[in-house]
C-alpha cells in the first residue's frame, strides 16, 4: 500500500465521490431500471457519508480498517441480475472506490473479499 492520505485528502476524495453519486441519483429516471439505479447511487452516497463522518474523528489507517470491516460484512451478490440487490452492490462499489482512493493493495482487498459471507449466510 502506498503512503496513507491525510484526513483532508480523504474527505476531499469522499466529497468528490458523493457528488458523482448525487449526479447518478438525478439521472436514475433515464436508466433501464430507475429504482435499482437510484438505490445503488443512494447506498454509495450513504457509504461515502459514513466514511466521511468516521474520518472526521479518526486517523487514516483507522478509516481504512473501518471500511475493510464494512466490506467484509457485505454478502456476495455476484452473478445476480444487474438490477437485483442494488443496495448491497452500491455499498460494495462505494467501498471498492474508497479502496482505490486509499491505494489499498489488491491482495489486501482480495483477502477481505474472501471473508465475505454468501447471501444466504448474511
Amino acid at each position: 500500500m502506498k503512503e496513507l492520505l491525510s484526513t483532508e485528502q480523504i474527505l476531499q476524495g469522499l466529497k468528490h465521490y458523493r457528488r458523482i453519486a448525487r449526479q447518478d441519483m438525478l439521472r436514475a429516471a433515464e436508466t433501464p431500471h430507475p429504482d435499482a439505479f437510484l438505490k445503488h447511487a443512494e447506498s454509495r452516497r450513504e457509504i461515502y457519508a459514513n466514511l466521511g463522518d468516521y474520518a472526521g474523528g479518526h486517523a487514516a489507517d483507522e478509516v481504512l480498517h473501518h471500511a475493510l470491516e464494512l466490506y467484509q460484512k457485505l454478502p456476495f451478490v455476484t452473478g445476480s441480475a444487474e438490477h437485483e440487490f442494488p443496495e448491497i452492490k452500491g455499498q460494495e462499489n462505494a467501498l471498492e472506490n474508497f479502496f482505490l482512493l486509499m491505494g489499498l493493495d489488491p491482495k489486501t482487498r482480495r483477502e477481505a473479499r474472501s471473508r465475505r459471507p454468501k447471501l444466504n449466510e448474511a
